[in-house]
């Protein structure tokens, strides 16, 4: 089997296409950073740089291949509606027509189980438990994004969509790289109870995941799929378990939730009057999700990908600590 990888130089896309080489297939990747493709291209991949943005570069990059796993995207909760909707949408929209007109088998499309998030607790969602309004650029703009795949199977393309929630492992640049900044200064405080339990994925659980996806039959088309590790933990737990292994102070300060927000909210104010609107150290969904239980419900991927978490979530943010203090000997 011959599958392109998109957003191959960042975290997922990158540790798929690798574990895809791995596993004996032939591998195509775009990504936006040459030199974080070159241990791919080093493994065989061939390597097609460009701006997905492109329909033309889209469409040539599906030439020739049987799956495609899109993983290219615009991440973060802070930004122009108009950016989150190129990545996103539009991109995607390009995707799925090379798809189409290159006859490609099989798109399966890393979404991501942001969709959820209303701000509020919510536990053992499940696939079809979407909220009536999105609560930010980047949820509404996965959704959307969601529905062109799906509108896809009317000309005939097999499509899967995968929302996984908080991965980690070596590479994550995302989850814990900030808290651990900021409790260098001393800044971060436990928000509301701190017992608030939210579901992890390991990298290696999702690449199984994605894999399975690329080989499930007939009965697993057409659907969204949430992938987790499967069981929860109390956020400040596995937060505290980083800053020990980092051999920093554990977080013991606590702030209310009431207080938090309103502080994330002037901090934002202020970002947005600031020249270039830079990204708030504080905003409000960070506030949210750092107090609020977020749990998805796993049976359907269980049922259809055979999905059966098999890295535990402690192991896989000890692969992020290890990768992290080699990253930061090498500064």
């Amino acid at each position: 089997m011959r599958i392109l990888v998109t957003g191959a130089s960042g975290f997922i896309g990158g540790r798929f296409a690798r574990f895809a080489l791995e596993q004996g297939l032939e591998v195509r990747v775009n990504g936006r950073r040459t030199e974080a493709v070159e241990h791919l291209v080093k493994r065989g991949a061939q390597f097609i740089p460009g701006d997905l943005g492109d329909a033309e570069l889209a469409r040539r990059l599906c030439q020739g291949v049987d799956t495609v796993v899109h993983c290219a995207g615009a991440v973060g909760t802070w930004g122009r509606y108009q950016d989150f909707h190129q990545g996103n949408v539009v991109v995607t929209e390009n995707v799925v027509e090379g798809c189409i007109k290159e006859h490609v088998r099989r798109l399966v499309h890393l979404s991501s189980a942001s969709v959820y998030f209303t701000g509020r607790s919510r536990t053992d969602i499940a696939e079809e438990q979407l909220p009536r309004r999105f609560h930010d650029h980047y949820a509404l703009t996965k959704r959307l994004a969601e529905q062109k795949v799906f509108g896809a199977q009317e000309f005939g393309l097999e499509v899967l969509a995968l929302r996984p929630r908080l991965v980690t492992g070596a590479g994550d640049a995302s989850i814990f790289p900030r808290l651990l900044q900021m409790q260098q200064k001393g800044r971060v405080a436990i928000i509301g109870n701190g017992l608030n339990k939210v579901d992890f994925t390991s990298i290696h659980n999702l690449n199984d995941a994605l894999l399975s996806a690329l080989f499930a039959d007939e009965q697993a088309l057409g659907q969204a799929y949430n992938i987790s590790n499967g069981h929860p933990l109390p956020l400040w737990d596995v937060v505290n378990y980083v800053m020990r292994r980092m051999n920093l102070p554990q977080v013991t300060r606590y702030r209310s939730y009431g207080l938090g927000y309103s502080l994330a909210a002037l901090n934002e104010a202020a970002c947005m009057l600031w020249p270039g609107r830079p990204q708030p150290s504080l905003s409000r969904t960070a506030m949210q999700v750092m107090s609020r239980d977020f749990t998805l419900d796993i049976s359907r991927a269980r049922q259809h990908l055979d999905y059966r978490p098999r890295t535990d979530i402690w192991a896989a943010v000890d692969e992020f600590c290890t990768w992290w203090q080699a990253q930061a000997g090498r500064r």
